[in-house]
């Protein structure tokens, strides 16, 4: 719905040495009401926590 995917950066330590990292968003694969009918679509939960999606 809003496009969230994967952050990715570096972990980095106390000695500053530097890893890859990936952040995944919290994202839900939900049954969403559209104007074809319900569909089943990935959706972040600060989207269904807000009300921008309606659940089918």
């Amino acid at each position: 719905m809003c496009e969230k995917g994967a952050h990715f950066g570096n972990n980095v330590s106390h000695s500053h040495r530097k890893t890859p990292k990936m952040w995944k968003s919290n994202v839900k694969s939900v049954r969403v009401k559209t104007e074809g009918g319900a569909k089943r679509m990935y959706v972040c939960t600060s989207c269904l926590k807000s009300g921008k999606v309606e659940r089918a």
